[in-house]
């Protein structure tokens, strides 16, 4: 992947979309194969040790710490930096609350008292306090309202316009597609298309199966 790329999975539920996301992030450990970054073998690391290679995950379902407050939880996801200067944790707050001004207004309260939509950004925010090269993004746009799954994906437009390299898995795959620069589409653990973005749009399995054309 380039950086700054945006890859999309695809795929019909228990196609394997979320466990490949875990395997990469050593939630999982693939029975056999291998799995590289940045030209280096990950597939044994442990999970801490492959956000410190460089690779954070957008959970399905958000998994926010719901009694910790916003600014606790966003710190968390600096954990693995804490010897870092503190200089550079701060800038990277900096960045996370101009990307979701509503965080930086409810920084005190508890993350359980945000809306779907605003646990959300924070889900986005925590993971990018890793400082990732690799964000990983499982179903972001999963249960929020129309006008919310658009803001979702002008800000994962705008960090690819910023250099941040993604893997998206996602439902809606129309959205997915017309963000992305390449595509796969997963049928039960397997890649049945591969290509660019634009290209699946077109493709009529895509269009049939997973726009809803006919």
């Amino acid at each position: 992947m380039d950086e700054g790329e945006i890859v999309t999975i695809i795929g019909a539920n228990g196609a394997g979309k979320t466990t490949l996301l875990r395997c990469i992030s050593g939630l999982y450990r693939p029975q056999k194969g291998s799995i590289q970054f940045d030209g280096k073998e990950i597939t044994r690391l442990g999970a801490d040790q492959i956000v410190s290679a460089g690779i954070s995950q957008v959970p399905e379902g958000r998994l926010v710490f719901a009694p910790q407050s916003v600014n606790t939880n966003l710190m968390l996801g600096a954990y693995h930096r804490r010897k870092s200067h503190k200089s550079e944790i701060a800038k990277d707050l900096d960045f996370v609350f101009r990307l979701f001004p509503i965080l930086k207004e409810r920084q005190d309260q508890p993350a359980g008292t945000l809306s779907g939509g605003e646990q959300q950004m924070l889900a986005i925010g925590r993971a990018l306090m890793a400082r990732p090269r690799l964000l990983l993004l499982d179903e972001p746009s999963m249960g929020l309202a129309p006008v919310l799954v658009n803001e979702i994906f002008r800000v994962i437009k705008s960090l690819a316009d910023e250099g941040v390299t993604m893997l998206l898995v996602e439902q809606n795959a129309r959205k997915a597609l017309n963000v992305a620069h390449r595509g796969y589409v997963l049928e039960t653990g397997s890649v049945a298309l591969a290509g660019d973005a634009g290209y699946l749009l077109t493709t009529d399995e895509v269009r049939r199966i997973y726009l809803g054309d006919r």
